[in-house]
């Protein structure tokens, strides 16, 4: 089964001229891979938790990135030597090859979710817990606001970023019926209220 650990809980705090902001970034462990989901923009506190749990950035096997925002991925320069995933696609330096359904190798199941970006992907696992869902941006909030969590305000939720408003509420309603907890790009992991 595969192990889900939280190494940043991802933040988006309003700033003077801008944003100061990271994402969520988890660890998986499944089938001896380790894989980093979004590896965010602190790299202080990325080095910092890696070592907290034994890893160093040579001992990270793949990267998968739920979208292409930089606060997402700019500590990637850290792993040059690992493959990176997107929602279809793995990189491996320049050559890229196709894949479908899970990330090779794994349990781990990948979901189109539209709607924030157009290449937006999440990850459904399994685990002891129930299923849980790591969404990137497909919900995410500032550090200024109240997390709510109940079906009406995630679907309705607005997002100053969103590419289709359409994509991005039928997305959310797909995850919402798929899993059980959700990991969101900016914020704590919620439970699903049924």
């Amino acid at each position: 089964m595969t192990k889900i650990k939280i190494l940043i809980q991802g933040y988006a705090k309003k700033a003077k001229n801008g944003w100061r902001a990271s994402s969520t970034c988890v660890l998986l462990q499944d089938n001896g891979l380790n894989i980093l989901v979004d590896p965010g923009a602190n790299k202080n506190l990325l080095l910092k938790n890696l070592k907290s749990v034994g890893l160093r950035p040579k001992d990270i096997d793949l990267i998968f990135i739920t979208h292409y925002h930089p606060d997402h991925w700019l500590n990637i320069s850290f792993f040059p030597r690992v493959k990176i995933l997107d929602g279809d696609i793995i990189y491996d330096g320049d050559k890229e090859t196709g894949f479908n359904g899970k990330i090779p190798k794994t349990n781990i199941e990948v979901i189109a979710t539209p709607g924030h970006a157009h290449e937006h992907a999440a990850l459904l696992i399994k685990t002891k817990i129930g299923k849980v869902a790591i969404v990137g941006d497909l919900f995410w909030w500032s550090d200024q606001e109240t997390q709510k969590t109940d079906t009406k305000s995630l679907t309705d939720r607005k997002d100053p970023y969103v590419k289709n408003w359409l994509e991005l509420k039928a997305s959310r309603r797909k995850i919402l019926k798929l899993t059980d907890y959700v990991i969101p790009g900016h914020g704590k992991m919620f439970k699903i209220k049924k």
